[in-house]
Protein backbone atom coordinates (compact mmCIF):
# COMPACT_ATOMS: atom_id res chain seq x y z
CA UNK A 1 0.00 0.00 0.00
CA UNK A 2 1.75 3.19 -1.26
CA UNK A 3 1.56 5.72 1.86
CA UNK A 4 1.83 8.46 -0.65
CA UNK A 5 -0.35 10.49 -2.91
CA UNK A 6 0.44 9.20 -6.84
CA UNK A 7 -1.32 9.42 -10.01
CA UNK A 8 -0.24 6.92 -13.09
CA UNK A 9 0.74 8.33 -15.98
CA UNK A 10 2.80 7.75 -19.40
CA UNK A 11 6.06 6.72 -18.54
CA UNK A 12 9.08 6.81 -20.90
CA UNK A 13 10.41 3.69 -19.24
CA UNK A 14 6.83 1.34 -20.13
CA UNK A 15 3.64 2.83 -21.31
CA UNK A 16 1.89 3.43 -17.83
CA UNK A 17 3.99 4.54 -14.35
CA UNK A 18 3.85 5.69 -10.87
CA UNK A 19 4.47 9.60 -10.22
CA UNK A 20 4.67 11.79 -7.20
CA UNK A 21 1.78 13.88 -6.60
CA UNK A 22 4.04 15.28 -3.44
CA UNK A 23 7.21 15.86 -2.60
CA UNK A 24 9.02 12.37 -1.12
CA UNK A 25 11.87 13.48 1.20
CA UNK A 26 15.06 11.08 0.97
CA UNK A 27 14.45 8.46 3.69
CA UNK A 28 10.69 8.67 3.48
CA UNK A 29 8.53 5.28 4.23
CA UNK A 30 6.41 5.36 1.02
CA UNK A 31 5.26 1.40 1.25
CA UNK A 32 3.76 -0.92 3.48
CA UNK A 33 2.67 -4.24 3.02
CA UNK A 34 -0.57 -4.02 4.07
CA UNK A 35 -2.47 -7.77 3.95
CA UNK A 36 -6.04 -5.94 4.57
CA UNK A 37 -5.66 -3.87 1.38
CA UNK A 38 -3.24 -5.71 -1.15
CA UNK A 39 -4.61 -8.56 -2.52
CA UNK A 40 -3.41 -11.76 -2.22
CA UNK A 41 -3.53 -14.66 -4.80
CA UNK A 42 -2.58 -18.38 -4.56
CA UNK A 43 -0.17 -19.61 -6.73
CA UNK A 44 -2.07 -23.31 -7.36
CA UNK A 45 -5.43 -20.99 -7.83
CA UNK A 46 -3.88 -19.75 -11.54
CA UNK A 47 -4.30 -22.58 -13.25
CA UNK A 48 -8.19 -22.28 -12.78
CA UNK A 49 -8.17 -18.72 -14.26
CA UNK A 50 -8.48 -17.48 -17.68
CA UNK A 51 -4.87 -16.24 -20.08
CA UNK A 52 -5.78 -13.17 -19.95
CA UNK A 53 -5.85 -13.08 -15.86
CA UNK A 54 -2.74 -15.13 -15.82
CA UNK A 55 -0.84 -12.83 -17.79
CA UNK A 56 -2.19 -9.54 -15.82
CA UNK A 57 -1.19 -11.67 -12.38
CA UNK A 58 2.17 -12.81 -14.01
CA UNK A 59 2.67 -8.90 -15.25
CA UNK A 60 1.42 -7.05 -11.88
CA UNK A 61 2.00 -9.36 -9.09
CA UNK A 62 5.23 -10.32 -7.24
CA UNK A 63 5.97 -12.82 -4.54
CA UNK A 64 4.34 -12.41 -0.75
CA UNK A 65 7.05 -11.83 1.38
CA UNK A 66 6.42 -14.51 4.18
CA UNK A 67 3.83 -16.82 2.72
CA UNK A 68 5.57 -19.09 0.10
CA UNK A 69 3.01 -19.75 -2.79
CA UNK A 70 1.40 -16.68 -2.87
CA UNK A 71 1.43 -13.94 -5.00
CA UNK A 72 0.71 -10.10 -4.02
CA UNK A 73 -1.66 -7.84 -6.06
CA UNK A 74 -1.20 -4.07 -5.02
CA UNK A 75 -4.80 -3.13 -4.91
CA UNK A 76 -3.55 0.87 -5.61
CA UNK A 77 -1.07 2.39 -8.24
CA UNK A 78 2.18 0.56 -7.38
CA UNK A 79 1.30 -2.40 -9.09
CA UNK A 80 1.95 0.21 -11.87
CA UNK A 81 5.81 0.89 -10.58
CA UNK A 82 8.20 0.39 -13.37
CA UNK A 83 11.48 -1.41 -12.81
CA UNK A 84 14.91 0.59 -13.41
CA UNK A 85 18.65 -0.63 -12.23
CA UNK A 86 18.84 3.45 -10.80
CA UNK A 87 15.61 3.11 -8.65
CA UNK A 88 14.75 6.03 -6.29
CA UNK A 89 13.41 3.50 -4.09
CA UNK A 90 14.36 1.16 -2.06
CA UNK A 91 12.20 -2.22 -1.72
CA UNK A 92 14.98 -4.47 -0.25
CA UNK A 93 13.13 -5.34 2.81
CA UNK A 94 9.72 -6.25 1.22
CA UNK A 95 7.37 -5.30 3.35
CA UNK A 96 8.16 -1.28 3.54
CA UNK A 97 9.73 0.68 0.52
CA UNK A 98 11.60 4.10 1.22
CA UNK A 99 13.07 7.01 -1.32
CA UNK A 100 16.83 6.76 -1.59
CA UNK A 101 16.53 10.26 -2.64
CA UNK A 102 14.33 13.35 -2.97
CA UNK A 103 10.96 12.83 -5.72
CA UNK A 104 9.65 15.89 -6.97
CA UNK A 105 6.09 15.95 -7.66
CA UNK A 106 5.63 14.94 -11.31
CA UNK A 107 8.58 12.39 -11.09
CA UNK A 108 8.14 9.15 -11.87
CA UNK A 109 8.71 6.45 -8.69
CA UNK A 110 10.82 3.68 -10.08
CA UNK A 111 12.16 0.53 -7.98
CA UNK A 112 14.17 -2.49 -9.08
CA UNK A 113 12.32 -5.53 -9.18
CA UNK A 114 15.07 -7.96 -8.37
CA UNK A 115 15.35 -6.35 -4.50
CA UNK A 116 12.06 -8.12 -3.64
CA UNK A 117 11.47 -10.74 -6.26
CA UNK A 118 13.41 -13.61 -6.54
CA UNK A 119 14.55 -14.83 -9.88
CA UNK A 120 13.37 -11.84 -11.34
CA UNK A 121 13.39 -11.55 -15.28
CA UNK A 122 12.11 -8.91 -17.28
CA UNK A 123 9.21 -9.91 -19.46
CA UNK A 124 9.04 -8.24 -22.41
CA UNK A 125 8.12 -4.73 -23.18
CA UNK A 126 4.24 -4.17 -23.93
CA UNK A 127 4.73 -1.42 -25.42
CA UNK A 128 7.59 -2.63 -28.13
CA UNK A 129 5.03 -5.50 -28.90
CA UNK A 130 2.06 -3.40 -29.78
CA UNK A 131 4.66 -1.06 -31.65
CA UNK A 132 5.74 -4.09 -33.57
CA UNK A 133 1.97 -5.01 -34.25
CA UNK A 134 0.71 -2.09 -35.59
CA UNK A 135 2.42 -2.13 -39.09
CA UNK A 136 1.44 -5.56 -39.47
CA UNK A 137 -2.26 -4.85 -38.21
CA UNK A 138 -2.39 -1.77 -40.66
CA UNK A 139 -1.12 -3.92 -43.83
CA UNK A 140 -3.80 -6.36 -42.76
CA UNK A 141 -7.04 -4.22 -42.68
CA UNK A 142 -5.41 -2.02 -45.69
CA UNK A 143 -5.59 1.20 -42.96
CA UNK A 144 -3.08 3.55 -41.55
CA UNK A 145 -4.83 3.10 -38.49
CA UNK A 146 -2.46 2.90 -34.92
CA UNK A 147 -3.11 1.30 -31.59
Amino acid sequence: MLLIDTYVGPSAIEGVGVFAAEPIRKGQLIYRFEPGFDRLIGEADLAAMPESIRRFVERYTYPHPIEAGKLVLDADNGRHMNHSLQPNTDFKDSVFGYAIADIAPGEEITCNYAEFEPGFYMLPSMVTAHAAAAPMQAKANGSGAHL
